[in-house]
Parts: structure tokens; sequence; C-alpha cells
């Protein structure tokens, strides 16, 4: 039995029981584990549950193989994807090898094929994961509700076969559900040795009745036997005692905790630092460059704002950003450090890029090259690609938070007010009701109070690309004021190529796709958009050109005035002759 007793922690009791039952050996195979501090925040409770096909005399190794090796890669998977990409895949991955092993048997009796379902308890909420015949159920009044769909095929009114296993085929299709929970919730879990001989009224009245799940779980077993079962007797129940809060900070290692360092006045030595000076300031952050004694090697220490130290919710922004630059590896993206001394304070170390922010270097190059601008998109392009891969959205992508260093390397700076689906699935009130980025650049979509996506960053790089070719935005300023679709339909583009006569149309086709109101309408990938920038694509040549009266009413209303006066002009001369 596993318990944990925390009230404000997500907290489980686990009874579980398998045996051989009439068979000479075990080919189920079943586990749980359940971690603490940031693990029980970020990835929850696991249980899983497998069975071995009864024809293979290696099926007994598929089943613990499946199961080892979930309950232990998908806590190896970065914190920062959902329950549902880390686990899928490491499932993926587990099918893999379980079909190379298979690989010259061309008898699937001697085969490494197994069932497999799995449990994940994280937040406020259950994700279930379903391959073959083994499965979930929810306990429903005085009856079980399952939850799983046995993938049984039949081949006559006899006899039937696993139609989906893990190692029967190259690639498995896995059955995924997300279920809200509440405190008291109990889940049960079995091989078909279990279910096809105790009717679910009778494991239900086990478990309700029952002071200890692990002898809940081992009568049911009995009950199966005593029933008759030939097969494997595996059976895991769990009930929910507790949900969290959302108390993230075990996950930012108590950061967030910490009181805001204040600010030094260099040149001063501060926490084995040297500190020389101030290299940027604004009503958000003070960043100072700052040397390691003895080897001089240069970094950037980042301060809190002296406005925003008694905001919980910008602190707390402030540690992540820390924590988001700590999983990613990429030579566009800001590298984070270690303090050399144990923090006592609330600050943030990061790689040093000598260069200037492409804001200033749009200053500096008001009407920029297309082969430069197409370089530096590929880059931004390649940084946030290394976001996307770990599920991270960065929000607030602006020329302001994208430094070009000397050898002309852009990498993307400032994370807090990254949307990080992992952080977002542990507390999904963490920023909810705010539009974290900067107006001018954030996607239509924030304004009407969704979250964030691929598409949303896209729709910044797109803006930032029309900025350097043309100085201005392509909507103005008109996107900040719009509340609903129908507004945000209305949104008129400006001609890029009536502001660069030289870039090609199909450039310009390319940005109004990537800054389209609607995100279902943009470009699904970055990469497509940056080969449209350099490729010829005919089928955006002339889309979305607007009419003139939407590009330019008042010539329109100057022209139309001039042809009334014309037509009454030759009235009158008419009437006069």
């Amino acid at each position: 039995m596993l318990k944990s007793l925390d009230p404000v922690k997500l907290t489980a009791t686990i009874g579980q029981y398998s045996s051989a039952g009439r068979k000479a050996t075990n080919q189920d195979f079943h586990g749980a584990i359940v971690p603490d501090g940031a693990a029980l925040i970020m990835k929850g409770i696991a249980i899983a549950i497998a069975d071995g096909i009864s024809s293979s005399p290696v099926s007994h190794i598929a089943a613990e193989t499946a199961v080892k090796s979930f309950l232990t890669d998908y806590y190896c998977t970065s914190d920062a994807w959902t329950v549902k990409t880390a686990a899928s895949r490491v499932i993926e991955a587990t099918n893999s090898w379980l079909n190379a092993q298979n690989r010259g048997i061309e008898d699937r009796d001697h085969a490494h094929v197994t069932t497999f379902s799995a449990l994940v308890l994280k937040g406020q909420r259950a994700y279930l994961f379903h391959i073959g015949d083994s499965r979930v159920w929810r306990l429903s009044g005085r009856n079980l509700e399952p939850l799983t769909t046995d993938h049984r095929l039949a081949s006559s009114q006899s006899e039937s076969y696993l139609g989906r296993a893990l190692g029967l085929r190259p690639s498995v299709e896995i059955d995924y559900r997300r279920l809200e929970v509440q405190p008291g919730d109990v889940f049960v879990l079995t091989t078909d040795g279990v279910h096809n001989s105790v009717s679910p009224r009778k494991i239900a009245a086990s478990v309700a009745s029952a002071s200890d799940l692990s002898s809940a779980a081992a009568e049911i077993a009995a009950s199966a036997y005593e029933a008759g079962s030939g097969d494997n007797l595996t059976i895991q129940i769990v009930r929910i005692e507790s949900l969290p809060e959302d108390d993230l900070e075990p996950v930012f290692d108590g950061a967030d905790s910490l009181p805001p360092a204040p600010l030094p006045r260099v040149p001063c030595d501060f926490e084995g630092y040297r500190l020389h000076r101030q290299i940027h300031a604004s009503n958000r952050s003070h960043i100072f460059l700052a040397s390691v004694p003895g080897t001089g090697e240069h970094v950037a220490l980042k301060f809190t704002s002296a406005d925003l130290r008694e905001d919980d919710s910008y602190l707390r922004r402030f540690a992540m950003e820390e924590w988001v630059a700590r999983r990613i590896s990429s030579a566009h993206v800001l590298k984070s450090g270690q303090p050399l001394l144990p923090r006592h304070s609330l600050y943030l170390v990061t790689e040093y890029v000598d260069g200037e922010t492409l804001a200033q270097w749009m200053a500096d190059h008001p009407r920029a090259d297309l082969r430069a601008v197409r370089d530096l998109i590929g880059q931004i392009a390649d940084g946030l690609r290394a976001l996307h891969r770990k599920e991270i959205i960065h929000q607030d992508l602006r020329p302001e938070n994208l430094m070009i260093d000397r050898n002309g390397t852009v990498k993307i700076i400032d994370f807090g007010s990254a949307l990080v689906a992992g952080v977002h699935e542990a507390a999904p009130d963490f920023d909810r009701g705010h539009i974290l980025g900067t107006v001018q650049y954030a996607a239509p979509e924030y304004f009407l109070g969704e979250r964030g996506t691929e598409q949303s960053d896209l729709f910044s790089v797109g803006v930032i690309a029309y900025q350097m070719l043309t100085g201005k935005l392509p909507y103005g300023a008109a996107v900040a004021r719009t509340r609903s679709r129908k507004q945000q339909q209305r949104l008129r583009f400006d001609s890029l190529r009536e502001i660069r006569p030289d870039v090609p149309d199909w450039v310009e086709g390319a940005i109004r796709k990537a800054v389209h109101p609607d995100p279902v309408k943009r470009y699904q990938a970055l990469t497509e958009f940056v080969y449209d920038l350099s490729h010829p694509n005919l089928k955006l040549v002339g889309a979305g050109r607007q009419p003139l009266m939407d590009r330019n009413p008042l010539l329109v209303w100057q022209g139309l005035t001039i042809f009334l006066a014309l037509v009454i002009f030759g009235m009158l001369l008419k009437d006069y002759i």
C-alpha cells in the first residue's frame, strides 16, 4: 500500500495483487510509482499493467519490459511536455523495441507481444493510455464504468485474437483519454484473467466495502480463481485521497519563494560575481554585466523590477525563465547559468551576449536587405522550433527579445511570458486571463482570451519580418483593439509592396499568410514559412489582395467625386448647348 499524507499534494492509496493463478508462470506484470517534490507536480502518479499473450514463451519479458520502461522512462521525459506527449513517446519507443525483437520470427505465438494499460494522475486530471484487452475502470456507484475498449477481433463465434498490442507491429495506435477527477474517485486496472471471471458489480462491491485496498485486490483475484479462471490474475486499485493546489514552488526549486535581490550599485561584488555595469533597464527587469573571478568569464545577471517585487505572479514567472532556459539546448536560445554560490535571493544568471537587440539592428537598417531578413528569420525559427519541441510557446517575441551577437547569431531571450504545456497542466490558473506578450506583436487570438499555440508565435515572427522590411506593422495598431472574431475578420493587411516595391509579390504573400488573423489559415509549420520566403510559391501571389476601397478608401472617394463632377458638368454643358 502506498499513501502520502500531505493534504496540499496529490495523494492516492494503491492496492495491488498479481499471481500466476492456475498457470505455471505469471505472464502479467504491473507496477506503480508515487514520486515526491517536483516530479509529483510535473509528472504525477503513474500506474501500469500488462498481460503478455499466453501462447508466447517470451511474453512475460514483453509485459515486464512494457511496465518497467514506462514507469522509468516516463519520469525521464521533459517536464515541459504534457502527459500525453511524454507517455505516448515512451510507449511508442517500447513498441519499437519489442517489435525489433520479433524480426525474423514468423510465428506470432513466439513473439514479444503484450497488452498494456496505464493510468497517470496529475494535477486534477487522470490520463489513460490503452492497447489490447487489459482494462481500466472507474468505480461508479455500485458498478464499474469501463474506460477502455478491448482491441479484440473475432475470428469465429468461439475464437478471437488481439487486433492491437505492443510489439505486434512497427507502429502502435494508442487509445488516449483525459478525465477530470475528484477526491474519493476510485480506478481499477485488471487483466482478462480477472475481468473475464468476476462481474464488474462484484468487483465494485469488494472495492467499496474494503478498508484495505491490497486486501480487496487479493480477494477479487481469489474470486476469479474460484470462478474457474485459468489465466494469470492481476488487479490494481487506486483511490484518490486529495488533489493538489496550484503550488509550483518545488518545480522552481523554491527560487520563486526567495526574496528579490536588491539592485546593486556597480561596480561591486555580488554572491561571488564581480558586477561591472548595467546593460539593460526596464519596468520589468535590470540586467548587469558580471564576470567570474579567476576565469574572467563574462555572464549576465538579471534582477527583478523594483516596482513588481510584491507581485507573486511576476516573481513566479521571473523564476520560470531559468527553468525554461535550462531545458532548451539551441544555439539560438539564451543559455541559463548556474549561480556560483547557493542563492540567498532571487536573481538569474545567463550567458552574456555581446551584441545588440534586433530593435537596434532595425534602427540601423531601416530598409533591410531581403537576404538579411531571410537569414535572421531563419535563425529565429530555429530557436522557436527548439522551444516548440518541448511544448513551450514563447508568447512575447518582439525585436527587444531577440539578440544578435558579434558573429550575427540570433538568440531568443526572456521567457517570462512563456506558456509551458507541462506547467499549465499542473497549474491551469498560472496565467489565466493575462495577455503576457507585447500587444504590437501579440497574435489576435490572445485578445479573445485564447491560449497561445505555435501559430501564435508564428504570427509574431511574421510581424517582425514585415517590420524589418518596412519599418511598420502589417495591421498598424488595429489588432490590439479587436475583441471578437468578427472584428478580426475586418482587419486589413497593409500591402508590403506599396512600401517596398522591390520585394517580390510571393514574399509578401508568405508574410501575409504568416500574419493571417485566423490561426487556422496561417502556416502550420515554421519551416514552411521560412521556405516560402526564399522559394516562389505561386499559390500565394495575389492571394488575399485587397480591393482598392479597402486599401485606399480616400482615393476611391476622390475618384468618385471627380467622376460625378464630370458627369454633372457634362449634363449642364449639354443643356446650355
